[in-house]
Protein backbone atom coordinates (compact mmCIF):
# COMPACT_ATOMS: atom_id res chain seq x y z
CA UNK A 1 0.00 0.00 0.00
CA UNK A 2 2.95 2.34 0.57
CA UNK A 3 3.48 2.65 -3.19
CA UNK A 4 -0.06 3.88 -3.86
CA UNK A 5 -0.42 7.65 -3.98
CA UNK A 6 -3.18 10.04 -4.95
CA UNK A 7 -2.40 11.45 -8.37
CA UNK A 8 -0.81 8.36 -9.90
CA UNK A 9 -2.29 7.59 -13.28
CA UNK A 10 -2.34 5.23 -16.23
CA UNK A 11 -3.36 5.28 -19.85
CA UNK A 12 -4.59 2.44 -22.05
CA UNK A 13 -5.03 2.65 -25.83
CA UNK A 14 -7.05 0.06 -27.71
CA UNK A 15 -8.21 -0.26 -31.29
CA UNK A 16 -11.89 -1.19 -31.42
CA UNK A 17 -12.34 -4.66 -32.88
CA UNK A 18 -15.55 -6.52 -33.66
CA UNK A 19 -15.30 -8.43 -30.36
CA UNK A 20 -15.68 -5.12 -28.47
CA UNK A 21 -18.77 -3.98 -30.36
CA UNK A 22 -22.52 -4.24 -30.52
CA UNK A 23 -24.81 -3.54 -33.46
CA UNK A 24 -28.13 -2.21 -32.15
CA UNK A 25 -29.24 -0.97 -35.58
CA UNK A 26 -28.98 -4.36 -37.28
CA UNK A 27 -27.39 -2.76 -40.33
CA UNK A 28 -24.11 -4.05 -41.76
CA UNK A 29 -21.31 -1.72 -40.70
CA UNK A 30 -23.17 -0.21 -37.75
CA UNK A 31 -21.01 -1.92 -35.11
CA UNK A 32 -19.79 0.40 -32.34
CA UNK A 33 -17.95 0.00 -29.05
CA UNK A 34 -20.37 -1.45 -26.50
CA UNK A 35 -20.82 0.08 -23.07
CA UNK A 36 -19.73 -3.14 -21.29
CA UNK A 37 -16.55 -3.10 -23.39
CA UNK A 38 -15.92 0.55 -22.48
CA UNK A 39 -16.30 -0.37 -18.80
CA UNK A 40 -13.87 -3.27 -19.29
CA UNK A 41 -11.26 -0.89 -20.75
CA UNK A 42 -11.80 1.53 -17.87
CA UNK A 43 -11.31 -1.23 -15.30
CA UNK A 44 -8.17 -2.46 -17.08
CA UNK A 45 -6.75 1.07 -16.95
CA UNK A 46 -7.30 1.27 -13.18
CA UNK A 47 -5.67 -2.12 -12.71
CA UNK A 48 -2.68 -0.87 -14.72
CA UNK A 49 -2.44 2.21 -12.49
CA UNK A 50 -2.22 0.28 -9.23
CA UNK A 51 -1.57 -3.45 -9.41
CA UNK A 52 2.08 -3.19 -10.57
CA UNK A 53 2.78 -1.07 -7.46
CA UNK A 54 1.46 -3.69 -5.03
CA UNK A 55 3.37 -6.40 -3.18
CA UNK A 56 3.43 -9.72 -5.05
CA UNK A 57 0.86 -11.24 -2.67
CA UNK A 58 -1.71 -8.45 -3.28
CA UNK A 59 -4.14 -7.57 -6.06
CA UNK A 60 -7.18 -5.35 -6.51
CA UNK A 61 -10.84 -6.14 -7.11
CA UNK A 62 -13.48 -3.74 -8.33
CA UNK A 63 -16.53 -3.12 -6.16
CA UNK A 64 -18.25 -0.03 -7.57
CA UNK A 65 -18.69 2.05 -10.70
CA UNK A 66 -20.38 5.41 -10.26
CA UNK A 67 -21.51 7.93 -12.84
CA UNK A 68 -20.64 5.81 -15.87
CA UNK A 69 -21.59 7.71 -19.02
CA UNK A 70 -20.98 6.40 -22.54
CA UNK A 71 -21.18 9.69 -24.42
CA UNK A 72 -20.42 8.86 -28.06
CA UNK A 73 -20.07 5.86 -30.39
CA UNK A 74 -16.73 4.53 -31.60
CA UNK A 75 -16.69 2.37 -34.75
CA UNK A 76 -14.51 -0.63 -35.51
CA UNK A 77 -11.00 0.62 -36.24
CA UNK A 78 -11.32 3.63 -33.96
CA UNK A 79 -8.74 4.05 -31.21
CA UNK A 80 -9.98 4.49 -27.66
CA UNK A 81 -7.69 6.11 -25.11
CA UNK A 82 -8.66 5.61 -21.47
CA UNK A 83 -6.99 7.66 -18.75
CA UNK A 84 -7.44 7.19 -15.03
CA UNK A 85 -6.17 9.04 -11.98
CA UNK A 86 -6.14 7.66 -8.46
CA UNK A 87 -8.09 10.28 -6.51
CA UNK A 88 -8.41 8.68 -3.06
CA UNK A 89 -6.68 6.05 -0.92
CA UNK A 90 -8.70 5.09 2.16
CA UNK A 91 -7.06 2.17 3.93
CA UNK A 92 -7.34 -0.60 1.31
CA UNK A 93 -9.96 1.22 -0.80
CA UNK A 94 -8.97 3.05 -3.97
CA UNK A 95 -11.02 5.54 -5.99
CA UNK A 96 -10.24 6.51 -9.59
CA UNK A 97 -11.52 9.20 -11.91
CA UNK A 98 -11.69 7.91 -15.50
CA UNK A 99 -12.08 9.54 -18.90
CA UNK A 100 -12.18 7.86 -22.30
CA UNK A 101 -11.51 9.52 -25.66
CA UNK A 102 -11.52 8.79 -29.36
CA UNK A 103 -8.98 11.34 -30.57
CA UNK A 104 -9.98 14.64 -28.95
CA UNK A 105 -13.63 13.60 -28.49
CA UNK A 106 -14.57 12.48 -24.99
CA UNK A 107 -16.59 9.26 -25.27
CA UNK A 108 -16.90 8.21 -21.62
CA UNK A 109 -16.48 9.10 -17.95
CA UNK A 110 -16.79 7.19 -14.69
CA UNK A 111 -15.62 6.88 -11.11
CA UNK A 112 -14.37 3.41 -10.21
CA UNK A 113 -13.60 1.90 -6.81
CA UNK A 114 -11.30 -1.02 -6.12
CA UNK A 115 -10.12 -2.75 -2.96
CA UNK A 116 -6.64 -4.12 -2.31
CA UNK A 117 -6.86 -7.73 -1.15
CA UNK A 118 -4.55 -10.69 -0.56
CA UNK A 119 -4.27 -12.96 -3.62
CA UNK A 120 -5.02 -15.99 -1.45
CA UNK A 121 -8.19 -14.43 0.05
Amino acid sequence: MDNLEVGQSAEVRVEVTESLTINRMGRPGAEVLSTPSLLKLMEECCIEASDPRLADDRTTVGYAVDGLRHLAPTPIGGTVTVRCVLTEVDRNRLTYSIEAFEGDKQIGVAVHKRAVIAKDA
